[in-house]
């Protein structure tokens, strides 16, 4: 986190020195564009397809944990510093709000009784496979997509939702 400056980002992203000061003047300011644009490609990512929402949901983990795990890691490190930062813990918060208010919709959308609730226990499922899979005892061997899939078929049914929707 340390490492996340205004100069980095100036040279990360191939521009002249002081380029990034223009957008955000402070660090904080900086923290809170880097969890904006965070939630930004996190909701672009947020459209299952039309009865596949087990396999969009194992995809997507899978995703975080392969490909996607540079992301993940930095999404954890943006958490501890919320937990830190009161500054930054408000953009956070508005970021998750958002992602856990798709989340809301996606459940409903499928005849979820109490998405509110169902929302928690389904994050819960996503976080806790990929902590465990990058940070947890369970990267010595995370899961492959396969039990991911199984596993989300498994949480849905025990919620009492479709694994495929209409």
């Amino acid at each position: 986190m340390r490492g996340l400056t205004h100069r980095a980002v100036d040279r990360a992203a191939g521009l002249p020195a002081g380029s990034t000061s223009y957008y955000a003047r402070t660090r904080a300011a900086l923290l809170e564009l880097a969890v904006s644009r965070m939630v930004e490609l996190d909701s672009a990512e947020l459209d299952p397809p039309a009865g596949q929402l087990a396999e969009f949901l194992a995809a997507a983990v899978h995703q975080s944990i392969t490909e996607g795990r540079t992301r993940m890691l930095a999404r954890y490190e943006f958490a501890l510093e919320a937990v830190r930062r009161p500054e930054l813990r408000a953009a956070y918060d508005r970021g998750g709000l958002r992602l856990r208010r798709r989340c809301e919709e996606i459940l409903l959308a499928v005849g979820s009784p109490a998405p509110a609730r169902h929302t928690r226990v389904l994050i819960g499922w996503l976080d806790g496979s990929i902590f465990d899979a990058l940070a947890g005892t369970g990267s010595l061997a995370p899961p492959g997509l396969d039990e991911l899939t199984e596993s989300a078929r498994e949480l849905l049914a025990g919620l009492g939702l479709p694994p495929r929707n209409s």
